[in-house]
């Protein structure tokens, strides 16, 4: 039995629309990150980008479980002495309300540079309004 192996020309991308309205955080990253590194195609090569784009609207309306909004942490150093920065969820969800989804799913992405041509397939907006209309994407209920 040979192993299969996919080719950059084969792989067919499609675009998919990820209602965030209520979802929670965490679960909904998971499956993202799944379809972004094309885990649900029978052609996924472990080494090849053989995922679909994925447009996320409703950001803003996201959950976490329980009270982790108040108590999760984001922290960041500046590279200076002295210079760890952390933000809560909250916080951070009101300053940009796109980017704690953003942190969760690209967390769970290879941490290489295929993972970084993964995440430029991602593109998250805080409303229900997008730019990808003309692309026709198909809605994804998770």
């Amino acid at each position: 039995m040979r192993s299969y192996q996919a080719k950059p020309l084969e792989i067919e991308r499609q675009w998919v629309l990820v209602d965030a309205k209520g979802k929670t955080v965490g679960r909904l990253a998971t499956k993202v990150a799944s379809i972004l590194r094309g885990k649900h195609k029978p052609t996924f090569t472990p080494n090849v980008d053989t995922g679909d784009h994925v447009v996320i609207i409703n950001s803003r309306e996201i959950q976490f479980t329980r009270d982790k909004f108040r108590t999760k942490i984001y922290y960041h150093h500046t590279g200076y002495p002295g210079g760890i920065k952390a933000i809560t969820a909250e916080h951070l969800h009101a300053k940009k309300p796109t980017e704690v989804l953003s942190k969760a799913i690209r967390g769970m992405l290879p941490k290489c540079t295929l993972g970084k041509q993964m995440a430029k397939k991602l593109k998250i907006y805080p409303g229900a309004e997008h730019l990808h209309q003309a692309q026709s994407p198909t809605p994804l209920s998770l």
